[in-house]
C-alpha cells in the first residue's frame, strides 16, 4: 500500500520506478478527500498542483535526474508563503490572502522535486497548544479523534500521522513541532534557532520561531531537513554555516555516548507511564553503548512565566501589521480610520490570539517593561546558561516531551494554564536557541509518548543519530491509528 511507505521508502521506490510520482500523489489525494473529512488537518488542498508538480518529478527521473525528494508527496503548515496559494495561518484575517511568492522553506524543498498537497490546519498564528484556535475548527488526533492532535503543528502531525502524507513542514516557537510529534506518534525535530530560513513564514514570535520537519522517523527527517536547512541571506537570522549530512550522521554507533536526565523532568506533573517509558528508553540506549547520569537545570521552572511573557510581546510587535489597510481582512463600512483599525482586528483575530495581542502589549508598556519583559530576557539568559553548563558534561539531554498524553477536545479550553504546562518540557530549547528532537517511545492507554532530545547548537545530525539507532531497536514508530 502506497501510503504505508516511509519517505525513505518512497525515495527508494521512485528511484527503482516501482511506481511513479503520479500514481502515488494520485493515491494520496483520494485518501486526503476520503479520510480527512475525520481528522480536519488540511485547510487547502492543492490537487491541480501537485499532479502537476508530479509529473514534472517524472520527466525530471526520465531524463535521469536523480534525488531523493524527487516527487516525494509532502505538505506544509499553513503559515508557509506560498505562491498562488492561499496562505491563512489558521486565521480569519488572512482566510482570503494568496501569497505572491514562496517562502524559503517552500521553495527549496520544490528546488528538491516535492510535490505539495496543500496546506495543513493549525493554531492560530501558531498560538496554542492543541490545535483548537484554527479559525478552520480544531483538529482530532487520529489515535483518538475524541483528543487533540497537540499544536500548533497539529494539521501536520495529524495528516502524516494517519498516512495521509509520508512528511510535512512545521514550526515550532514553544514546542508545536515536538509536542504533536509526541501526541501523534511522530518524530519531529526543531533545529538550532537561524538553522532553517523564516523568511517568508509568517511570525509568531521572531527570537523564537523555527521550522522543521515531522515524520514517521529519524531518517525521513534527515531527508527533509537536509533540504530545507541552510543560509538565505533574506534573513538576518539565518547562519552562515554548512549543513551537515544528515543521512551520514545516522548510521554512527552510540558508544560512549553521554545522556543527561535533568532531574527536574521527573518530578511533580509528570505522568508517572510517561515516566516508565523514558526510563526505557533509557535502559535501551545504555544497552547501545551510551552511559547516562543525572544534571540539573535549576531555571527551568521559571521557563514557563519567561516565555509568556517573551512570546506575546514579541507577537503583539509582528501582528500590528494585519490592520485592514495592506492585506488581510477588512471591517465592512469603517467610520473612520480608527474604526477601520479596531473592528478588522477584533473581527478577524480569535479569543487566544487576542489574549496574548494584550498580555504582550501590557509587557511591553512604558511602566511594566523593565518589570515583566526585561526581567523574562534576564531568566532566558539563565536558562541558555544552564544548558551551556550541561553540555559541558554530557552530549545530549534526554527526557519525556510532554507530561502528560493528548486530552479529550476542549477539557482544558477554560484552563489556559494547564494547557501553557503541557509545553514546560519544550520550550526551554525555544528560548535558548538549542536543537530538539522528539520520537515515539511506547503508549499509555493507547496514546503515543514521546522522548525529548537535546543537543547543542548545530548538532541535529546527533539527534537524529540518537533517535534512527533507537529506531532501529525498537518499533513504536511503525504503529499506526486503527482506522487509517
Amino acid at each position: 500500500m502506497l501510503h504505508q511507505l516511509t519517505l525513505a521508502e518512497v525515495a527508494r521506490g521512485l528511484a527503482d520506478k516501482q511506481f511513479s510520482a503520479q500514481e502515488l500523489t494520485t493515491a494520496l489525494l483520494a485518501r486526503i478527500q476520503q479520510l480527512d473529512p475525520q481528522l480536519n488537518s488540511f485547510i487547502t488542498v492543492t490537487e491541480e498542483i501537485a499532479l502537476a508538480q508530479a509529473k514534472a518529478a517524472d520527466e525530471r527521473r526520465a531524463k535521469g535526474e536523480t534525488g531523493a525528494l524527487l516527487g516525494a508527496p509532502i505538505a506544509h503548515k499553513d503559515l508557509f508563503c506560498t505562491q498562488g496559494v492561499r496562505t491563512s495561518c489558521g486565521s480569519k484575517i488572512l482566510d482570503a490572502f494568496v501569497s505572491p511568492y514562496d517562502a524559503t522553506v517552500v521553495e527549496r524543498l520544490a528546488d528538491a522535486g516535492t510535490v505539495s498537497l496543500g496546506k495543513l490546519n493549525m493554531d492560530e498564528f501558531a498560538m496554542g497548544s492543541a490545535n483548537e484556535s484554527s479559525h478552520y475548527g480544531p483538529v482530532k488526533n487520529p489515535w483518538d479523534t475524541s483528543r487533540v492532535p497537540g499544536g500548533s503543528s497539529g494539521g501536520s502531525a495529524a495528516a502524516v500521522a494517519a498516512r495521509l502524507i509520508p512528511a510535512a513542514t512545521g514550526t515550532d516557537t514553544g514546542g508545536s513541532i515536538r509536542q504533536p510529534a509526541a501526541l501523534t506518534n511522530l518524530t519531529g525535530i526543531k533545529p538550532t534557532y537561524g538553522r532553517v530560513s523564516r523568511w517568508g513564514m509568517i511570525a509568531y514570535a521572531s527570537s523564537l520561531d523555527q521550522g522543521g520537519p515531522l515524520a514517521r522517523t529519524a531518517e525521513d527527517c534527515a531527508l527533509m531537513l537536509g533540504a530545507m536547512a541552510g543560509f538565505d541571506p533574506k534573513d538576518s537570522t539565518c547562519v552562515d554555516q554548512p549543513v551537515d549530512d544528515y543521512l551520514a550522521a545516522l548510521s554512527k554507533p552510540l558508544t560512549g555516548l553521554r545522556i543527561g536526565l535533568p532531574k527536574e523532568y521527573f518530578g511533580a506533573g509528570l505522568d508517572s507511564r510517561i515516566a516508565d517509558a523514558v526510563m526505557k528508553v533509557v535502559e535501551q540506549l545504555k544497552q547501545l553503548g551510551a552511559v547516562v547520569k543525572e544534571i540539573s537545570l535549576p531555571n527551568m521552572q521559571h521557563a514557563i512565566p519567561a516565555y509568556y511573557v517573551i512570546a506575546p510581546a514579541e507577537a503583539s510587535s509582528n501582528l500590528s501589521r494585519f490592520d485592514g489597510v495592506r492585506y488581510g481582512y477588512r471591517c465592512e463600512d469603517p467610520k473612520d480610520l480608527q474604526d477601520l483599525y479596531k473592528r478588522s482586528r477584533a473581527e478577524g483575530f480569535g479569543a487566544e490570539v487576542k489574549n496574548r495581542i494584550m498580555v504582550g502589549t501590557y509587557a511591553l508598556s512604558a511602566g511594566y517593561y523593565d518589570a515583566y519583559y526585561l526581567k523574562a530576557q534576564k531568566i532566558r539568559r539563565l536558562i541558555k546558561n544552564d544548558f551551556t553548563n550541561a553540555f559541558a558534561e554530557v552530549d545530549v539531554i534526554l527526557g519525556p516531551t510532554t507530561p502528560n498524553p493528548a486530552w479529550k477536545l476542549g477539557e482544558k479550553n477554560n484552563d489556559p494554564v494547564a494547557q501553557y504546562l503541557e509545553d514546560i518540557y519544550t520550550i526551554t530549547a525555544n528560548l535558548a536557541g538549542i536543537p530538539g528532537l522528539s520520537m515515539p517511545a511506547g503508549f499509555v492507554d493507547g496514546l503515543p509518548v514521546g522522548v525529548q532530545l537535546l543537543a547543542p547548537y548545530f548538532q541535529e545530525g546527533r539527534l537524529l543519530n540518537v533517535a534512527h539507532q533507537y529506531q532501529l531497536v525498537s518499533d513504536w514508530h511503525k504503529q499506526a491509528p486503527a482506522g487509517f
